[in-house]
């Protein structure tokens, strides 16, 4: 992923202290050409994008003459000569899978889809393709638990589910993909190693465990299982299920494929859907940036990451605290005004748009101070009326020291963009947050007329309460994490659980 974040801590107006947590999947794969194909024309694009077939299966493209068995071959040999027979039947797909084309959506041009070879070249990088079936336990471990090893981790996990291979790395632990063997379904297995080493990171583990299970939205990804672990008062890894999803927006939009309006549209459209859902649930996302939205090579797009996930009850105060990648920070956050609400989520999706359109960062600052002189040099000088939402008295004066600046249109930055496109982004980035457009009102603006539907979009059935105290020591947090793992697996309350 690129590197958005600096350590370096800045007074004025203010910097949060604590450091960003790194996206959920980081791959170490560098220039993969991910890409994906055409979303149909807007009269039926939802139904349309839900017959395209998925890319055929990495055991579907393998080489004729025997190479279907190449996995087989592979755990017979070296690992030297795994990793040189890998490179030379990696080379050989790439070359094939390159020039394939998907078929065609509704007579739109295709684009060339290859981003589950990005697994493969990962996988050369790790010395290993698949995962591999360990038994540490010597015959003698958990009943109902199976163990993998991938990247040097061991998996321990539920015998329904069997894992496939790494797909991602981050800093809480390894994502791999899997499949349910009861239900067919692949999904991706993250494991949370030393889930309670960090307090903070525990709490965020836990709130997104709290939050994924009441939410149900197509641009939702869906936590479909936590496994239980064996002992209830000394587990310390926590694994997570969820929807098996084919990459991320981040990896799309650093890709060398050109990307339509019916694209740009499209993502934006399914990324306000979720977010309006999220909002009626009185849900702050709090960290919305393009890594954190996943998407299937059908253009599905659905939010993931809701480990800064908050409440909006309305009262308006929150914590001093890290709150979103800089680069997707609204003003507000950046001159440290706790009277926050839902519009920094709206400044995040604008900051995301600009990115889709012109293929890089429009806001791409070093640190607090230069992040919001970058805004300055696109929105302008603000007005003093413009400046009455800042409720930190040294954040205002220092706005008002900065250098006169004139509005850089838009139109400007991105003149192959829809002019409606251009109006939409203007609404979203407005500096003053009571003035910027809302997730309703962006979803009803004409750039969205081709899509939106009102029936289409129903609210959360009831809001979510996500307070948690922020000072829960290890024991009540995992005591509240094996809660959740409950909601999930209610056979095993019954259970006699050590």
């Amino acid at each position: 992923m690129v590197e958005e974040e600096s350590k370096k801590v800045v007074e004025l107006p203010c910097e949060p202290t604590t450091v960003a947590p790194a996206p959920m999947v980081e791959s170490s794969v560098k220039e993969e050409k991910t890409v994906i194909p055409p979303p149909p024309p807007a009269d039926d694009k939802c139904k349309a994008l839900a017959v395209v077939d998925k890319t055929p299966e990495l055991t579907q493209e393998k080489p004729s003459g025997g190479s279907q068995d190449i996995d087989i071959v592979l755990a017979r040999v070296e690992t030297e000569k795994r990793l040189s027979l890998l490179k030379a039947w990696e080379e050989n797909e790439i070359t094939k899978v390159e020039n394939k084309m998907v078929d065609h959506v509704q007579g739109l041009q295709p684009i060339s889809f290859t981003s589950r070879f990005i697994y493969l070249r990962h996988e050369i990088v790790a010395l290993g393709v698949m995962a591999i079936y360990v038994d540490p336990h010597n015959g003698n471990g958990p009943r109902g638990k199976h163990c993998y090893s991938m990247w040097q981790t061991l998996f321990e996990i539920d015998t329904k589910y069997v894992p496939i291979k790494p797909i991602g790395r981050g800093a809480y632990g390894i994502v791999c993909s899997s499949v349910n063997r009861e239900t067919n379904e692949k999904v991706a297995i993250k494991k949370i190693h030393n889930a309670f080493e960090n307090r903070i990171d525990a709490l965020r583990t836990l709130r997104e465990i709290k939050l994924l299970r009441h939410l149900r939205h197509d641009n939702v990804i869906a936590l479909n299982d936590v496994m239980m672990p064996i002992h209830r008062r000394s587990f310390k890894d926590v694994y997570l299920v969820y929807e098996l999803m084919d990459t991320d927006l981040h990896q799309i939009i650093k890709s060398s494929q050109a990307l339509s309006n019916d694209h740009c549209q499209y993502f934006l459209f399914q990324l306000l859907r979720g977010l309006k859902y999220l909002h009626s649930a009185n849900i702050l996302h709090r960290d919305l940036k393009p890594g954190n939205l996943l998407v299937n090579a059908n253009c599905d797009l659905k939010i993931c990451d809701f480990g800064l996930a908050r409440t909006s009850s309305g009262k308006g105060q929150f914590m001093t605290e890290y709150v979103v990648t800089r680069w997707y920070r609204a003003p507000e956050l950046l001159l440290c005004c706790d009277n926050y609400g839902t519009s920094i989520d709206v400044w995040s999706v604008g900051c995301i748009f600009a990115e889709l359109l012109g293929r890089k960062p429009i806001f791409p600052g070093t640190e607090c101070l230069n992040q919001l002189k970058l805004i300055i040099n696109v929105l302008g000088s603000q007005s003093e009326a413009d400046l009455e939402f800042i409720d930190n008295p040294k954040a205002r004066k220092y706005i008002k020291t900065l250098p006169y600046s004139p509005t850089t249109p838009l139109g400007r930055l991105y003149p192959h963009a829809n002019p409606l496109a251009i109006d939409l982004l203007q609404l979203m980035l407005i500096f003053d947050p009571t003035k910027r457009i809302s997730v309703t009102e962006a979803l009803q603006h004409p750039y969205m007329a081709p899509l939106y539907d009102s029936n289409s979009n129903p609210p959360a059935q009831v809001p979510i309460d996500l307070d948690i105290d922020e000072d829960l020591g290890e024991e009540m947090i995992r005591e509240m994490m094996w809660n959740e793992m409950l909601q999930y697996h209610p056979e095993a309350s019954s259970a006699n659980a050590s």
